[in-house]
């Protein structure tokens, strides 16, 4: 896990937890159709099966398991690392890429330890934020290689995994809040006690833009539906399309 100490008053400072795709950067736009094509092809290769086949596999692993990793995992015996490798390699990421630079500036200014927690592979998730030179605003980052306990690969949103988390960072719960797309990884959060902000920036373009995005943008724009223009559900403390509204909608420091 590749994280820094922060000095001697963290313990009582806030501690941000961000997701990475279509949360610091638009991966909707064409790094998840990418992303989805690569995982066909890959299923289609490893699995001997047609375009169709295995475009009905992948949709199916993620609707069962999550993520198509670990439904390949867990139903054909796919080692993670070569999957992770295979599929996330993008020669031309650059092209792929894009983003609000405000963002960065409003992370530079979000007072606390700031930490990427991310299913995606390391070496994919240094290049996203090399390229758009949001690494020196992290503290480190939480890649799925360190999602391992007991030989097992426990991502987002397994709680044993954010348990884990929690303590190689010792923090309490409640000092932490998840900045997220994804309602379920928010939903598993606050269920340890994390406060969470649903960052919606993203998601509604993803929403018109795709009838898919391996059944993800077809689930969230269900959920953005059901939740009103406004809303949000119970389990979140706030909702957002704007990292600048962070410390207006979160207090600073842990709740007592």
């Amino acid at each position: 896990m590749s994280v820094r100490r922060s000095h001697a008053d963290a313990p009582r400072r806030t501690v941000w937890l961000f997701d990475m795709d279509d949360t610091l950067h638009d991966a909707s736009w064409r790094v998840f159709p990418r992303m989805n094509q690569e995982m066909s092809d890959y299923i289609q290769r490893h699995l001997q099966v047609d375009a169709q086949r295995a475009d009905e596999l992948r949709r199916h692993f993620w609707r069962r398991y999550g993520a198509t990793l670990l439904g390949l995992m867990h139903e054909h015996g796919v080692r993670a690392e070569h999957f992770l490798e295979q599929t996330h390699r993008f020669s031309d990421l650059a092209r792929l890429l894009r983003a609000d630079a405000a963002q960065r500036a409003a992370l530079r200014r979000l007072p606390g330890r700031k930490y990427v927690l991310t299913n995606a592979p390391r070496a994919y998730a240094l290049r996203v934020l090399g390229a758009f030179d949001m690494l020196r605003e992290f503290d480190g980052v939480i890649a799925v290689e360190d999602m391992r306990q007991f030989g097992k690969l426990r991502p987002k949103p397994d709680a044993r995994m954010l348990r884990h988390v929690l303590r190689r960072l010792g923090v309490r719960p409640a000092q932490c809040v998840l900045v997220e797309d994804t309602l379920g990884h928010l939903r598993s959060a606050r269920a340890l006690g994390l406060r969470g902000v649903w960052f919606t920036r993203y998601a509604h373009r993803a929403a018109r833009r795709q009838a898919d995005a391996a059944a993800r943008a077809s689930a969230q724009s269900a959920r953005l539906h059901r939740a009103g223009r406004h809303g949000r559900p119970g389990y979140v403390s706030a909702r957002t399309s704007s990292l600048w509204q962070l410390p207006r909608l979160v207090p600073s420091g842990p709740r007592s």
